[in-house]
């Protein structure tokens, strides 16, 4: 049996489709850069090949300038366009009571992510935060993951990810880590887990 999961938050725990295509846009107007289609964005979120800062703002790498528009607009409207996906709360009680520790690594910045799991009341579940600006790189490098072993002080064995891309996926066999794929973020991927009930059967039996 598993110590600890790890999550992904974005498309995995929240469902904050709407808030991650509103900042984007948002801070392209900040660059003048036209908006781009909500589905061309979502699309390219967790394309491993794609790097975002391109894609999203035309230039090489993100900037603390891109991090604070976001942020700000993260700040402003997160309580109205964030929600948890049903049944979130009631999977993350049933863990704790197992007694497993509770991790998230998120390609969010940790401002953002913070404002966002004490909106949602969640952020107390969690032991271990890993975050874009926390680490050398974002997923799919296993960095955020290795942050999370090293706060709960466990071995790769001893946890299980689970995440909503292929992002999520390389880190995870990056880092060495087991992996179990969902179908109701971001992605759909067929051969994934449908439903919570589902994911809870696979994490105790992990």
């Amino acid at each position: 049996m598993k110590k600890a999961v790890i999550f992904d938050m974005d498309g995995t725990l929240v469902n904050s489709s709407m808030t991650i295509v509103n900042a984007i846009n948002y801070v392209r107007g900040k660059l003048d850069l036209e908006p781009l289609d909500s589905k061309d964005i979502l699309d390219k979120v967790n394309d491993p090949t794609l790097n975002p800062a391109k894609e999203f703002y035309e230039t090489p790498r993100f900037t603390h300038q891109h991090e604070a528009w976001f942020s700000s607009y993260y700040t402003e409207n997160h309580e109205k366009e964030l929600e948890l996906y049903d049944g979130i709360v009631e999977l993350l009680d049933e863990l704790k009571e197992r007694g497993f520790k509770l991790a998230i690594a998120t390609n969010s910045y940790r401002g953002s992510t913070i404002e966002s799991l004490k909106h949602l009341n969640i952020l107390d579940y969690f032991e271990s935060l890993a975050c874009y600006d926390d680490v050398g790189r974002g997923k799919p490098a296993p960095d955020m993951l290795e942050k999370n072993l090293k706060d709960l002080n466990l071995t790769p064995k001893e946890a299980i990810f689970i995440g909503d891309s292929e992002r999520d996926m390389l880190a995870s066999k990056s880092a060495g880590i087991e992996y179990l794929m969902i179908n109701w973020g971001f992605s759909d991927y067929e051969d994934a887990i449908h439903n919570l009930s589902d994911l809870e059967k696979a994490i105790l039996e992990a």
